[in-house]
């Protein structure tokens, strides 16, 4: 698949899900989680040689077997694996790129604003009310048994037809959809995952596109948030009793409890003969 502007930097991604994060004043920011990368690059191609300038990158790994040998040769050429997804981006400097080298989730930055592309999942065939946000007609007596219809196909007999462009009832969704201005709230190359701010159109594992704004030159402003360290605890160290020692404290408290219940007897007996001597 090609792209028909150039832009400044991209990766493809997978889109995992939506959370929230927090901000230490407690404003709440939805986030769409996309596993963003690692991309390598399989081919280069320049102007001389293609006519323009792009880079071919891959992604989501895959079996060898399952891949046919015309990309099997492009991947053994650009000393990578095998992966599914194979997409042509238009860099605008795309002659930086050499063949095996990996974009990573660092290629954005926090506050960077990006447009993100993807497949909007599929709703089956639809109505005109929820395919094209139509009004529905009165609940009232003498409208007729059906409340959502299209309505009217024509205003008289002159066209005798149905205009082109009419919206009608049919297939809703699977559409390629770009949301542009979105914001990374953060980047974290280590799981290679990029946290949007807001949502991303695709269903859950779908595949997106995220690229740099078009229509948005406003500098990166990152925004402070949240995070959660798990802290690594240490056990201590409990040295390990040698069996004898164990015996004689054993005896040591035996004996101890021994004296004591002794004494106790004794103030006992003492008391009662108080007692008597008194009586």
């Amino acid at each position: 698949m090609e792209e028909d502007k150039t832009m400044k930097k991209a990766i493809i991604g997978k889109k995992l899900g939506m959370t929230q994060v927090f901000t230490p004043e407690g404003v709440v920011i939805p986030v769409t989680v996309v596993e963003a990368g690692p991309c390598p690059v399989v081919q280069v191609k320049n102007n001389e040689k293609d006519g323009y300038d792009a880079v071919v990158v891959a992604f989501d790994k895959q079996k060898a077997q399952r891949v046919n040998k015309p990309m099997t040769g492009a991947f053994k050429k650009a000393g990578v694996d095998t992966y599914r997804i194979v997409k042509e981006l238009k860099f605008e400097n795309a002659n930086e790129y050499t063949l095996g080298q990996e974009i990573k989730a660092d290629i954005f930055g926090e506050g960077d604003k990006v447009d993100v592309t993807g497949t909007t999942r599929g709703r089956g065939f639809t109505g005109v009310i929820q395919r094209w946000n139509q009004h529905r007609l009165k609940m009232t007596h003498g409208t007729g048994p059906v409340h959502r219809e299209v309505g009217s196909m024509s205003a008289n007999s002159t066209p005798s037809r149905v205009f082109k462009n009419k919206n009608m009832p049919g297939h809703y969704g699977v559409e390629r959809v770009t949301i542009q201005n979105l914001e990374i709230v953060e980047v974290n190359t280590n799981e290679n995952y990029i946290l949007v701010s807001g949502n991303v159109p695709g269903a859950k594992n779908s595949l997106v596109l995220i690229k740099s704004a078009v229509k948005n030159s406003r500098k990166a402003n990152p925004q402070e948030i949240i995070t959660y360290v798990e802290e690594t605890v240490v056990d201590e160290v409990v040295e390990e009793t040698p069996v004898e020692t164990v015996e004689e404290v054993a005896v040591e408290k035996v004996t101890e409890a021994a004296e004591v219940a002794e004494a106790v007897t004794t103030e006992d007996a003492k008391e009662e003969t108080k007692e008597e001597e008194s009586n």
